[in-house]
């Protein structure tokens, strides 16, 4: 009866949803071996799109190649995936930040005819042989005017390339995205935009690591939606990027899943901008679900800073940076308000119980209502296929676990 009932609400609550929620909205997230978290582990409901990273470029050939190492997860990414979640789209990332960088090989494949036709068919005959819905280029970053200009060509042709290929074989056309800068100018280098546009499904704009304690000597909000001090902030970023002409609707808002420590230099001065060291060996990066167990173990003071949209902790000496679910309600409806076509994680093994995940998807469906759902997040699984243009393309199901 209970059942029933909820089936009969949500037929209601679906009726009532406003037209402009019947547009496609991406919730994804990236997934990469070296995290060893399993494949099989990922709970794809939560998600439209997840991405597999990362495929390298052959420094000789210019194909795109996957390691032998890699190859295994590689090739049942999609089918494991989709045991979960059956209509949730792959898409394999090419290169990555690395180390070495990828950086100087992009820059020589994009730079010629020939390369760039080796990078593109390979891209696509690969994709296909191991199951995947689409293509990620992460090109980390094109930093010259020649770059960016053969970013373009590049854009172009490969986007031809998949309608051409979509066409003879009569398969479905590849989705076709970018992992980009937060800003659409680097260095004063701009991306080409126009072409951006026209050749991309959207892009993935990576709006985060705007500070990390490796340089920065004072505690900060390393993906501040706001700050009114300076331009480096999501918002900042992502207006530029719609003053360049790529429309919001094009936008996906990237949202780290971990955090960054730095070392408080006086324990009593710990807010936004107090003096500080690197906390933590290498870079001073944290995962979200370490973040969490290190408040639980330290009985750590949590604050939320609704100014730059930023959580952050501390005890002792010790202050993280990071974003929780204060920050992913406020982002969520910076998303809707400026009709970005949704977000995406790096990556799903920081979440700790899909706390982050969940609450991303579920805040966003609660804003295409036109009225306040109390609860709705405790009893729905949200899956949203991306591409269906009616409000029957939301496909709510009723889920007991949730409400144990």
């Amino acid at each position: 009866m209970a059942s029933g009932i909820s089936f009969f609400l949500l037929a209601v609550l679906l009726s009532s949803l406003h037209p402009s929620a019947a547009q496609s909205i991406v919730r994804a997230a990236y997934w990469f071996p070296e995290s060893e978290f399993p494949v099989s582990s990922i709970n794809s409901s939560l998600f439209t799109h997840l991405f597999c990273a990362f495929a390298d470029v052959d420094p000789n050939s210019y194909r795109v190649t996957i390691a032998s190492s890699k190859a295994a997860a590689f090739s049942t990414f999609t089918s494991t995936v989709r045991r979960r979640n059956p209509s949730v789209s792959t898409l394999l990332s090419i290169g990555g930040g690395g180390n070495p960088s990828p950086e100087p090989i992009f820059a020589a494949m994009a730079s010629g005819a020939a390369s760039r036709r080796a990078f593109i068919d390979s891209s696509i005959q690969l994709a296909r042989a191991n199951g995947f819905s689409g293509l990620d280029l992460d090109w980390e970053y094109p930093r010259t005017g020649s770059d960016m200009s053969n970013l373009g060509t590049l854009l172009r042709e490969w986007r031809a390339a998949v309608n051409a290929e979509a066409t003879s074989t009569g398969r479905p056309r590849l989705l076709l995205t970018a992992a980009v800068y937060y800003s659409s100018v680097l260095n004063s280098e701009e991306y080409p935009a126009a072409t951006v546009a026209s050749s991309l499904d959207w892009i993935n704009v990576m709006s985060y690591d705007y500070y990390t304690p490796s340089w920065r000597r004072v505690t900060s909000a390393h993906a501040a939606l706001y700050d009114a001090s300076s331009q480096l902030s999501t918002s900042a970023g992502i207006g530029d990027w719609t003053s360049s002409g790529v429309p919001s609707r094009k936008i996906v808002m990237g949202i780290p899943f971990y955090g960054y420590a730095w070392k408080l230099l006086n324990p009593a001065n710990n807010g936004l901008g107090a003096p500080a060291t690197n906390g933590t060996t290498g870079d001073g990066s944290i995962a979200y679900n370490q973040i969490r167990a290190f408040i639980r173990n330290n009985a750590a003071t949590r604050v939320y800073d609704g100014n730059t949209v930023a959580n952050y902790c501390y005890a002792g000496t010790t202050w993280i940076g990071y974003v929780d679910v204060e920050a992913i309600d406020d982002m969520m409806t910076y998303a809707r308000d400026n009709r970005l076509l949704g977000y995406f994680a790096w990556s799903v093994s920081g979440d700790e119980n899909w706390v982050l995940s969940q609450r991303g998807g579920c805040r966003l469906l609660q804003l295409s209502f036109p009225f306040r759902v109390p609860g709705l997040c405790g009893f729905l699984k949200v899956g949203i296929r991306r591409g269906l243009p009616e409000v029957g393309s939301f496909i709510l199901v009723y889920a007991a676990e949730d409400v144990k």
